[in-house]
């Protein structure tokens, strides 16, 4: 059976190493201004209160400290922790390339160009202090 949509179609960035901290996203090829970067990504998550995450072990706590979403005592992740797509890897930046919408998704701001990081403003998403220094 002939692939109607080939897999790669609307990618626009991969992990790779990053400039400002560890692993990053890096565009592949220039990001139109506007575009939806991570098309196809599974936005849908699941709310996990912070005293229930406390509660786990060292390591696995590690996964819902590094990548969940903060609102108030509760952390948003992936339904499966298996399941970080490329758009859970953003790393912050004062001067972000990407924002993200209401619907959780990932726009660019303006256009990106190809090799550059991808990077979000975490403090327009998150509702308390970020836990590191913003640079």
């Amino acid at each position: 059976m002939p692939i109607r949509t080939p897999p790669h179609d609307g990618v626009f960035a991969r992990i790779g190493p990053s400039r400002i901290h560890g692993i990053g996203v890096l565009a592949i090829r220039d990001i139109p201004a506007r575009t939806l970067v991570f098309r196809g990504e599974d936005e849908r998550a699941v709310w996990v209160a912070r005293s229930a995450v406390r509660k786990l072990p060292k390591a696995i706590r590690a996964l819902y400290e590094d990548f969940g979403m903060v609102s108030g005592d509760q952390l948003g992740v992936p339904q499966n922790l298996n399941r970080l797509s490329v758009g859970w890897y953003v790393n912050h930046s004062d001067e972000p390339n990407l924002v993200a919408g209401d619907d959780g998704r990932f726009r660019s701001l303006r256009r990106v160009r190809k090799g550059e990081e991808l990077t979000a403003d975490y403090r327009t998403f998150v509702d308390e202090p970020l836990p590191f220094e913003a640079n």
